[in-house]
């Protein structure tokens, strides 16, 4: 796929400071046309490029694609020159790109480079950014949607201690872009908040989100408990997703297991059974698919399903203290993005909305069906501690 000149690439193309501030709303261009931009300037002349992001899958299931497919379908891509153990792509006039994770301390505080692209970088810490800038030599392209403020608003644009470009890109700005995604954007129009920040690139803060307080964390701790696996189901249209799910100092945990389309059921019977055992809890709305995966031999029940289970379940799940592993980046996104929907003016009803809700379905299901177990668990913790009686010794 050859990708088009568009007024996204043109305005990043102009942009002439050291640092480089993109911001921008859903499917406006930004990480692809930085992309072309780092490309070109690595085939000019001898350049060392660094692409971070939060993790490595992160940027393997985001820029890193992109990039392969831009030199794939520009013609640019040589087999020989692409280091995939090192994520490491070298171009004939020496340039390097280089692809990690802000989590990898070593590379993060490594050698110096001549030009940084930090993609999402709303989802690294100001203090990862500092150590990453003063080990560039020249230019710093940064790109986020602004969903809330963090450090680019706070440390960058208010402080004005440093010279910048600085631009705001739309959907509009794209004009590689399908018309069934332009329709899925601007059929959200009446979404005030969700339009202000993925329609319009401005700053804003997601009112009607479903779920808030979930602690984001690195590892699944030794002593949690596996309970669950829930999955939702999709092929072509929408991904085919399972979830883990733990207990672990009264509260629980969701990890993302698989997050993919085109998954067969085959497919997913192996993932499960190369997983430690656990039952499966998978949309009732498929009956065929749960029979060819219990024929397997795995242990998987649909989930019960009634009138407003929806909502019940998304109450059930609003209750409890839940954690979210950092590798979860599809379910981390779903956390931020999944919505109640909105009427015309802008009054937020009781339904989700469907965009975002895979990764919440799935987990839904699997927390659905432990509902007597947490009912259980919430009376236990709700008895009073009995105290031992204490007898004095009188004689002291």
């Amino acid at each position: 796929m050859k990708f088009r000149d568009t007024t996204a690439l043109r305005k990043i193309m102009a942009l002439k400071k050291r640092l480089k501030i993109i911001q921008g709303g859903s499917s406006a261009g930004k990480s692809i046309g930085i992309l072309i931009c780092l490309i070109h300037k690595a085939q000019v002349e001898k350049k060392l490029i660094s692409v971070v992001s939060q993790t490595l899958p992160h940027l393997k299931k985001g820029v890193m694609r992109d990039f392969l497919e831009i030199m794939e379908g520009h013609g640019y891509y040589r087999d020989s020159q692409w280091n995939k153990t090192d994520c490491i792509y070298r171009f004939e006039t020496g340039s390097i790109i280089e692809f990690f994770g802000a989590d990898e301390s070593d590379k993060v505080r490594g050698p110096r480079r001549d030009i940084l692209f930090i993609n999402e970088c709303n989802n690294v810490s100001f203090e990862t950014y500092t150590q990453l800038a003063i080990r560039t030599n020249d230019e710093i392209f940064l790109d986020y949607n602004p969903v809330s403020e963090f450090f680019v608003h706070e440390e960058i644009l208010e402080k004005k201690e440093t010279e910048y470009d600085f631009i705001i890109l739309t959907y509009k700005d794209n004009e590689g872009l399908s018309p069934n995604i332009v329709k899925e954007i601007e059929s959200r129009k009446n979404r005030a908040s969700w339009w202000k920040v993925f329609g319009e690139g401005q700053l804003g803060m997601l009112e009607g989100k479903i779920f808030n307080g979930w602690a984001i964390i690195d590892t699944i701790p030794h002593e949690a408990r596996l309970e669950r696996y829930g999955i939702d189901f999709g092929y072509s249209l929408d991904p085919t997703v399972i979830v883990a799910l733990y207990y672990y100092n009264g509260g629980y945990i969701l990890d993302e297991i698989l997050f993919e389309k085109g998954v067969s059921n085959r497919d997913i019977a192996n993932t499960l059974k190369n997983l430690p055992r656990a039952l499966v809890i998978a949309d009732s709305a498929e009956p065929k698919s749960i029979a060819e995966i219990k024929s397997y031999g795995l242990n998987i029940l649909p989930t019960v399903k009634g009138k407003d289970s929806v909502k019940h379940g998304i109450q059930m799940m609003q209750d409890q203290k839940i954690s979210l592993t950092r590798l979860s980046l599809n379910g981390l996104k779903a956390y931020q993005n999944y919505m109640w929907k909105t009427d015309r003016n802008g009054k937020i009803l009781s339904e989700p909305d469907h965009f975002f809700s895979d990764f919440c379905d799935a987990s839904r299901y699997a927390f659905s069906s432990l509902i007597p177990t947490i009912q259980r668990r919430e009376f236990a913790a709700s008895l009073p501690i009995r105290q031992a009686r204490v007898k004095t010794n009188p004689a002291v």
